[in-house]
């Protein structure tokens, strides 16, 4: 797809034909980072409405680098527009990289604006990587931003947050904030290495699984303050606590699991490890394993959970090099490595259509 073909679908998200609007969703879609930069260039010279509907698909397509341009869209002069953005941001809590949150914790302490304030507080709550930002605002010169600070790391709950709580407790602004931050922090850990210790002394292979099974329903109720001790526990020494640890981090969905699980597809000598670490990746829906799904399907016990994780990779563009598989796998005898591989296919025909077909091909059958 030319520059000038996405920047010409780009318009077209607001168009008032149902099909245009289709396709140009499509490209966005199935675009790739080609489609997030032209979205993102687009965003000078669009229209409100057209920032409205690029926030949003932005906040679909799932990469991070959309991140920055949002933070800056929080601050158009059109309500719409700024809600639009705040939307998005929310959805993308989990991809967004840190310059994006170190950008909204400045906006929070530079900007006098309640109402915008109000907006980057609640996604910065949703914020893992602002954790750093926001320790670093706990030494602002401001009392009101420093209390902000204190209160997002006391939402977000996150271990790392903990050496630097320790270390402004003697601020008398938030002291009472960081002393009760700590201790929840520990009671997150207590609970969780509970749980594993628990999980690790189980005897005998059915007992371990239904274990293992209500330890990861009893631990998912904390979420994401529980990832960064996730984290360390992926690579315990115990294959069971190692497959529990995998299936937490996929169901919490936080984009940090992301090379930690890789690793684990990579190395883990277990093969259970190595089928819930590949479908926890596949249901953050991250496209930097996609070679790793490849070299997981001849592995039997494997190529289904890597096919499913590869239909659902939204950078379709990271999977040409491998069509022609894709296309033998369609009548593969197992009916769910079929279905997946048809749904590859699929879209990777629609993908070269788009990027052959002139911009104004579609004009002659309207």
């Amino acid at each position: 797809m030319s520059k000038e073909s996405i920047e010409t679908l780009i318009a077209e998200l607001v168009h008032e034909e149902d099909w245009r609007r289709m396709r140009a969703t499509a490209a966005c879609v199935t675009g790739g980072p080609k489609a997030v930069q032209a979205l993102i260039e687009a965003l000078a010279t669009a229209a409100p409405a057209l920032k409205v509907e690029i926030a949003g698909m932005l906040s679909r397509i799932k990469d991070p680098k959309g991140g920055l341009a949002l933070v800056r869209l929080l601050k158009d002069e059109e309500p719409s527009v700024a809600a639009a953005a705040a939307t998005a941001l929310e959805q993308l809590a989990g991809v967004l990289d840190k310059d994006a949150a170190s950008a909204l914790v400045a906006d929070l302490a530079a900007s006098p604006n309640e109402e915008h304030r109000r907006r980057v507080t609640t996604i910065l709550g949703a914020l893992p990587n602002a954790v750093e930002p926001l320790g670093d605002m706990l030494t602002h010169a401001e009392p009101a931003n420093r209390v902000a600070a204190a209160e997002m790391l006391e939402h977000l709950l996150d271990p790392r947050s903990a050496d630097v709580l320790v270390d402004v407790m003697g601020d008398p602004s938030i002291q009472e904030i960081a002393i009760r931050t700590l201790k929840k922090l520990g009671a997150i850990r207590e609970r969780i290495d509970d749980a594993f210790n628990a999980l690790r002394d189980v005897e005998g292979a059915v007992e371990r699984e239904e274990v293992r099974m209500s330890t990861v329903i009893d631990l998912l109720r904390i979420g994401r303050p529980s990832v960064e001790i996730l984290l360390e526990y992926v690579r315990d020494d115990d294959w069971v606590v190692r497959e529990a640890a995998a299936d937490l981090l996929g169901k919490i969905g936080d984009a940090r699991a992301v090379e930690p699980l890789m690793e684990r597809l990579r190395v883990d000598p277990d093969t259970g490890v190595k089928e819930y670490a590949l479908k926890s990746l596949g249901l953050i829906g991250d496209p930097r394993p996609a070679e790793l799904y490849v070299e997981a399907i001849p592995i039997r016990p494997l190529r289904v959970f890597a096919m499913e994780a590869l239909a659902k990779v939204k950078d379709v563009e990271v999977l040409k090099p491998h069509a022609d598989l894709f296309e033998r796998l369609r009548t593969d005898r197992d009916g769910l490595v079929a279905y997946s591989a048809g749904m590859i296919a699929d879209k990777l025909a629609a993908l070269a259509s788009e990027q052959e077909a002139p911009v104004g091909g579609g004009e002659e059958q309207a």
